[in-house]
């Protein structure tokens, strides 16, 4: 594993997605504002939430595919020879995931959200073996299981009493399931393309996403959204900018992205996004001070050994073929 260049791809992927979140909880979890005027004629404000998840993930792949093309016109790379059907069925999971994720944010806060997707590398791992004929080592799911568990502990809040007796499994969380699910599938799809015909990142960077951006289009338009949306847009003209933000920063990200996959593969991909959520928590208490507790130290401590036994033992028992 050449550590220049994985440093410089997971340094790109931690900068670019932890924008990429601010912007997303900005539009996904905010208030917009209107005025009403009630039946005595007083004016009253209210608030509104924006549900729109299809048009948010057209948005970003939309851009990822204007990126990926440019990028690919600029610097011509090799016949890509994969199998159409491959880049569909991966186009669909990955659609799924991003959707599901998006949409369970209107049911569950962010942190949720995040916590939730860090158990990524599990059926990454698991369906990697199932579908895509990969191997580990037991140690390597000693390491993983560390990591998800380190950062659960790490970013999980205390409850209170009344706030355990409400919780439940909802809507959100089983959007969460599905999510990690269809993760999991795209990393297998991606472990047999990677094995059959190694595509650049950009390549597949930009392939998938006009499969997306058909699927997206297609499902827009039958559904109506499109209406809903101009409407809200209109109302709202600043979230025009923010969806365009969000799909830079996503176009940045899947450049450094893919690239990674292509090269290193789907879970060292999903490592680097599980502790870069991770890393950005941690950043914060770092620069504004927060007090730990003695659960987010062990974590954070389960997290930082299992990175280092990880790196350590890749190292030194290189696979054997």
């Amino acid at each position: 594993m050449p550590p220049n260049k994985f440093l410089l791809y997971a340094g790109g992927i931690f900068l670019s997605y932890f924008y990429f979140g601010i912007v997303q909880e900005k539009i996904t979890r905010g208030k917009y504002p209107y005025e009403e005027v009630q039946e005595d004629g007083t004016i009253s404000t209210k608030y509104e939430k924006y549900t729109y998840t299809l048009t948010l993930v057209f948005v970003q792949c939309v851009i990822n595919f204007l990126v990926a093309k440019i990028a690919l016109t600029i610097w011509p790379q090799p016949e890509d020879t994969t199998h159409k059907l491959y880049y569909a069925s991966m186009s669909v999971t990955y659609l799924l995931a991003m959707v599901c994720s998006n949409m369970a944010l209107q049911w569950v806060p962010y942190p949720t959200q995040v916590v939730g997707k860090s158990a990524k590398p599990i059926p990454v791992m698991i369906l990697g073996v199932l579908l895509g004929k990969k191997t580990y080592t037991l140690k390597k799911y000693v390491f993983i299981f560390m990591i998800v568990v380190g950062i659960v502990l790490f970013m999980l809040k205390d409850q209170g009493k009344a706030q355990k007796e409400e919780s439940s499994i909802g809507v959100g969380e089983l959007l969460l399931v599905l999510s990690l699910l269809m993760d999991g599938l795209t990393g297998a799809i991606q472990d047999r393309i990677r094995a059959e015909s190694k595509p650049t990142g950009l390549q597949m960077m930009q392939i998938a996403n006009a499969w997306c951006t058909f699927f997206l289009g297609v499902t827009i338009l039958l559904s109506g959204e499109y209406g809903k949306f101009y409407e809200f847009a209109t109302k709202y003209p600043y979230v025009v900018n923010n969806l365009l933000m969000l799909g830079v920063t996503s176009a940045v990200g899947q450049l450094f992205l893919y690239s990674m996959v292509s090269e290193f593969g789907p879970l060292v991909v999903s490592v680097v996004t599980t502790t870069r959520k991770f890393f950005t928590v941690l950043g914060s208490v770092i620069l504004f001070g927060n007090a730990l507790s003695g659960r987010q130290w062990t974590g954070a401590i389960v997290v930082f050994a299992a990175l280092f036994l990880d790196a350590f033992y890749s190292k030194a028992s290189p696979k054997k073929k």
